[in-house]
């Protein structure tokens, strides 16, 4: 089976051992942090055979054959629960071998693994942690030739120090040299020890590895009072800086990051460093070995900036200084543009925070936690699909939904856990990530297989809530998250609920798709009753829900659980409420999703795209005033400035303005539901997106009362377009064009 990185999965005959350093095994380990261990064997190669090396080094690894890199990936293995799964990597090594003597290297990063730094979370507390560990096989003609064992050396080396969510420290005066080449002289290192397994069961990596995937020169700089350089990049962004450095051996760069700044131009790090409760948070330190121009970037940390500021101490010069963006390298597969200059900035803000919220699984922020929070995800993944393919990498994430599930179905708010977020940060609105993702992967890509895949998380997640419903209203976990006042936030119930309705018809859905009757009957009639209860409890009557918010109504009309009779007058309602909010926004994460659409669907483009582009607090635009480059965690910017929580926005320009969306009768885009929405002031749109049968193509003006459509469908695709005018028309494969009259 074909995978995002063009592998084909397949089982490993394991002969390898799992092997540590030997001094890393004794009764108080985790009062130590040791250096990064560096491995290495020598083999006979015949020059003929095809070889594949299979290998898993937690918490990260690279791999080294005579002295190259293998691959251009960084940041492996993807994060797992570890103690349930482990990702291993398999690298077709032929071109790097040469007959006779050869050697291979592996150097490992403590990463998601050996988590010591106290926070709150408690991966420093989980129970698979310990020092990295590596398991590896080497394969001729698809045979066992080298496996990891107690006769590979290791040695520390340069990187001294490595934390997650501290940084890196690398001593250039304890470089190795040649260590990953044959015949280098390693009668100093010492033997492997065999170490426990980490307790997972291994399984192949097929999502695409992070990669760098661009190199952001500094557009400023300046010196702060204390001789400090400091440097912007001119963009919020997940990686690490590359530096150039020239000077005396022992003298010092310390590197630390911030995406803020204070009044006097120093760094800004309180909204990102306070969860973090021992070390440094987001720093880097290089100590130099004195030879010339010395080039240097981190291995195994990586942070969310837009500022750098380093310290020199010590006889040294900093030569050069740029940003290494890093998230996980899948292929872009879409865009969006217009002629409105505001809504292609919000656009291009939601791909950096979707980007940079994605290095492996996707994340809430890239700086402050770098965890996998479920709600964030489920929020943004449509906007994601539509622009990457990033299928692959959701469906092996959900395996960790799978593995961290406790078996009455609940699910933690954050995804790998290490036992923190069930009892706070969870609940329908972040859970249903596990039910959701799936349906937005299928309905895009028109993969069945991830729901087959993952049916079993989805059923006992669902029966949870019905364990935890009174009179089918589940009341438990997080709300409309981030709203503009929590005062005037609608109660937690009524979002949940609203969740635990589709969590039950979209499961319903895939039984019927999966071939399983009695479940599909089931939870059919379970959502009918959740819809029916919904309704006694929230609805208030003329259209209005709970106490009339704006995330009220979105709800009830975008999650289809307002009765056809009354959605009218919800919509009505929503408008209503907009209006009499002086047409601002009034909501939070959830509400960002429901009302835009709620309102597009509903005949209210028009309104929908005001609350996105209208430029007063609060809103997306009032961000893009104070200079932001992505999205927010809230509307008054005092939290993280890189959050993909609030971009739902790139894929409602997609649907509804773009007009591009998949047939859920059809998915994979097999056939497209073409409706754009031209909206006053805009006078055209693009949109494509790479399907799996190709390209799906929009484009449109509108002028002097014209409305002028062209479409582009690959072969075996067909769409239904609707036009502003009401008219629908059929298209095949190709190029077609339509015209309609503006009112």
């Amino acid at each position: 089976m074909a995978t995002d990185n063009g592998k084909t999965a397949a089982t490993v005959a394991w002969q390898g051992k799992w092997i540590g350093r030997p001094d890393a095994c004794h009764s108080n380990w985790q009062a130590k942090v040791l250096p990064a261990p560096f491995f290495r064997k020598e083999f006979n190669y015949d020059g003929k055979t095809a070889a594949t090396i299979h290998v898993c080094g937690l918490g990260y690894h690279e791999l080294y054959v005579n002295g190259r890199k293998v691959g251009d990936g960084v940041l492996d293995p993807v994060v797992t629960q570890y103690d349930q799964r482990v990702r291993y990597l398999s690298h077709d090594v032929t071109s790097y071998l040469r007959p006779g003597k050869n050697a291979i290297g592996v150097v490992l990063g403590n990463g998601w693994y050996n988590c010591h730094t106290s926070e709150v979370w408690h991966f420093d507390k989980v129970s698979w942690r310990d020092y990295p560990k590596l398991l590896l096989q080497l394969e001729l003609g698809g045979k066992p030739a080298l496996c990891s064992d107690s006769t590979w050396k290791v040695s520390s080396g340069p990187i001294v120090f490595d934390g997650l969510r501290n940084g890196e420290t690398y001593d250039a005066r304890l470089e190795l040299g040649a260590w990953a080449e044959p015949g280098f002289n390693d009668a100093d290192w010492k033997n492997a020890g065999e170490v426990n397994p980490p307790g997972g069961l291994l399984d192949l990596q097929t999502m695409p590895s992070c990669k760098v995937t661009r190199t952001l020169p500094a557009v400023k700089q300046w010196t702060l009072p204390g001789g400090e350089l400091m440097f912007d990049f001119g963009q919020n962004l997940t990686g690490w800086a590359r530096m150039a450095v020239k000077g005396d051996a022992g003298a010092e760069l310390e590197l630390r990051f911030a995406e803020r700044l204070t009044d006097e131009g120093d760094l800004h790090a309180d909204n990102i460093s306070s969860f973090i409760k021992s070390g440094d948070c987001q720093t880097d330190r290089y100590i130099l070995k004195g030879q010339g121009v010395e080039t240097w970037e981190p291995r195994f940390a990586y942070h969310g900036f837009q500022y750098a500021k380093v310290k020199v101490t010590g006889d040294a010069k900093l030569e050069k200084i740029e940003a290494r963006l890093v998230h996980t390298s899948f292929d872009q597969v879409g865009g969006f543009s217009c002629s409105d200059a505001t809504l292609n900035k919000l656009q291009e803000c939601t791909v950096w925070s979707y980007l940079g919220n994605f290095t492996g699984i996707p994340t809430d922020c890239p700086h402050r936690e770098k965890n996998g929070w479920t709600g964030d995800a489920q929020l943004a993944s449509e906007t994601g699909l539509f622009n990457f393919a990033s299928g692959g990498s959701y469906d092996q994430w959900m395996d960790s939904f799978a593995d961290v599930q406790r078996p009455d179905g609940q699910l933690p708010g954050i995804v790998p856990s290490g036992g923190w977020g069930f009892n706070w940060g969870s609940g329908p609105a972040w859970d249903s990530a596990a039910i959701l993702i799936p349906r937005d992967v299928h309905l895009l890509t028109g993969d069945l297989g991830i729901v087959e895949r993952h049916y079993e998380t989805m059923r006992k997640y669902v029966d949870y809530c019905t364990s935890r419903a009174t009179g089918h209203i589940v009341s438990f976990g997080l709300g409309d998250w981030c709203p503009v006042e929590w005062s005037r936030a609608v109660e937690f119930a009524l979002t949940s609920t609203g969740f635990y309705y589709v969590d039950a018809l979209v499961l319903s859905q895939f039984a019927a798709l999966t071939g399983r009757k009695a479940d599909h009957e089931r939870y059919a009639a379970l959502a009918a009753d959740i819809k029916q209860a919904f309704n006694q409890r929230f609805y208030r009557g003329d259209g209005v829900y709970a106490k009339g918010e704006q995330t009220a109504m979105g709800c009830a009309v975008y999650q289809g659980l307002v009765e056809d009779s009354e959605r009218a007058k919800t919509v009505a309602a929503l408008v209503k409420a907009i209006e009499a909010n002086g047409n601002k926004l009034d909501f939070g994460i959830l509400g960002a999703k429901y009302v835009p659409r709620a309102l597009a669907d509903n005949g209210h483009a028009a309104l929908a795209y005001h609350l996105i582009t209208q430029p007063e607090f609060p809103g997306w635009v009032h961000w893009l005033k104070q200079g932001a480059t992505t999205l927010w965690e809230s509307w008054k910017g005092g939290d993280s400035r890189n959050h993909i929580m609030f971009g739902d926005i790139s894929a409602w320009m997609f649907r509804y303005l773009g007009g591009i969306a998949p047939d859920p009768a059809n998915p994979g885009f097999k056939h497209v539901l073409v409706k754009p929405c031209p909206v006053p002031g805009m006078t055209w749109a693009k949109a494509e997106h790479r399907s799996p049968l190709g390209k799906v193509a929009t484009s449109w003006k509108a002028e002097a009362g014209r409305f002028e459509l062209e479409l582009e469908l690959p072969q075996g695709a067909t769409a239904t377009v609707t036009l502003p005018d009401g008219a629908v028309k059929q298209a095949g494969p190709g190029h077609s064009k339509f015209q309609a009259k503006l009112s």
